[in-house]
């Protein structure tokens, strides 16, 4: 599936941060949502991925044994050398008995504020840098709903408020 989506890629990032990561967009929540107004952490399971680099030359990416170099958030973010950095450094997760793939996985937890996210975005990016210059290296993406939540109050009474502009008061005052 990813190698479809890579023609499609374009300009430096799409070279210098090829699609070879997998990973996991709240792993215990298949619906990916992410609420900007609710949420103030997002967790990634970053697994290992085998991938056949340019060179013909097969290569596993084990998060477990990388250098914690990650940057997460939307596309446009990323690739301004933007993006939420990881809180700490992350846990290595055991595959439960019943994986398939019997694969420890790094899961990280990045700030929200920082991911670039502004609500409406469909897909999350995941940049593992190689080396402290940040130029290269692999990237990963998942499907996310992005958006912004209600606010919260005193529900309907509240909302019509704002949408009034103010202009009622509750009988209580």
């Amino acid at each position: 599936m990813t190698a479809a989506a890579v023609p499609s890629l374009s300009g430096v990032a799409a070279a210098h941060f090829p699609i070879e990561i997998a990973i996991d967009i709240q792993p215990e929540n298949a619906e990916n949502f992410i609420d900007l107004s609710e949420h103030e952490t997002v967790t990634v399971a970053v697994k290992q991925s085998e991938f056949v680099t340019n060179d013909g030359n097969s290569e596993t990416f084990d998060p477990t044994e990388r250098a914690v170099r990650y940057r997460f958030g939307s596309r446009l973010a990323l690739e301004d050398g933007e993006g939420a950095r990881p809180v700490d450094d992350g846990e290595i997760r055991e595959p439960d008995d019943d994986a398939a793939d019997g694969q420890s996985s790094l899961v990280l937890t990045f700030p929200v504020d920082e991911m670039g996210f502004d609500g409406g975005e469909e897909t999350a990016w995941l940049y593992w840098e190689r080396d402290e210059s940040g130029d290269h290296g692999y990237a990963g993406f998942d499907s996310v709903r992005v958006y912004r939540g209600h606010p919260r109050g005193n529900g309907l009474i509240e909302q019509l408020q704002r949408l009034l502009g103010g202009e009622t008061a509750s009988s209580a005052d």
